[in-house]
Order: C-alpha cells, then sequence, then structure tokens
C-alpha cells in the first residue's frame, strides 16, 4: 500500500479535499495566481491573502520514469512516476495508475488511490480514446 502523506499546516487542505475526492490549488487573491505544491505565500507577489480553486482534473503526460529494480517502499512493484500539465497550466509530479507505459502527450484525469493509513492521494489514470 501506498505511504501516508506528510501533513503539515499549510497542505493539510489539499489533504483533506483528496480524501473528500476534491482536486484543488492555491490561489492568489491579490494576483490570481494559481501554485502547487502548498505553501504559506505566493511564489509571484509573495502575499499571504490565499483561497482555494478546484482543479479540472485534467491534464497531459510530459514526462515520465519507472524505477525497475527494487520495487518503491510500500509498492509490490513500482509505480509508474509521471510530469503531468494540468488543463490550468499548473504542473504536478504523481503516479500513472496500471502497468501500460505512457507516451508523451496523452491526456489523463485525477483519480484517487488510498493510502496504507486510509488517507487518499491524487494519481492519474489514462483517458479512454
Amino acid at each position: 500500500m501506498r505511504p501516508d502523506p506528510i501533513q503539515r499546516l499549510d497542505t493539510t487542505f489539499f489533504w483533506d479535499a483528496c480524501e473528500r475526492g476534491e482536486f484543488l490549488a492555491q490561489k492568489c487573491e491579490p494576483c490570481n495566481k494559481l501554485w502547487h505544491p502548498p505553501r504559506p505565500m505566493c511564489p509571484d507577489c509573495h502575499s499571504l491573502e490565499k483561497s482555494t480553486q478546484n482543479l479540472s482534473g485534467k491534464a497531459t503526460i510530459l514526462s515520465w520514469v519507472r524505477q525497475v529494480r527494487p520495487a518503491s517502499f510500500g509498492f509490490k512493484e513500482s509505480p509508474i512516476v509521471i510530469l503531468v500539465e494540468l488543463e490550468e497550466g499548473l504542473r504536478m509530479v504523481s503516479n500513472l495508475v496500471g502497468d501500460e507505459p505512457p507516451e508523451i502527450g496523452d491526456p489523463v484525469e485525477v483519480d484517487f488511490a488510498k493510502t496504507s493509513g486510509g488517507k487518499a492521494v491524487p494519481v492519474f489514470k489514462k483517458v479512454a480514446s
């Protein structure tokens, strides 16, 4: 099973949303910039005024890699690690569900995988063509 995410004061909103099946990013109120991963202040204007915004969960694979041996901790076989660009312009590293290697440019959508402690983390699955 996947290990639980490490929750911190600034990331709790994200992990709690994942458990509800929601995919969120932080948004700066003064400059409207979206960012991920969560952090205390806007990476552009350094404002502390922030809110959250629902994300579509739709993305495109930009790159991928798979560790051959040994398997990653918590997995029988190492997962496929992907870099995606979300529809909203954010980039994120996650896992691809399944064993079939992807193609660069494949469309994917977010899903949520359970962890060993009953939490949830965002993963992506290929969109059926």
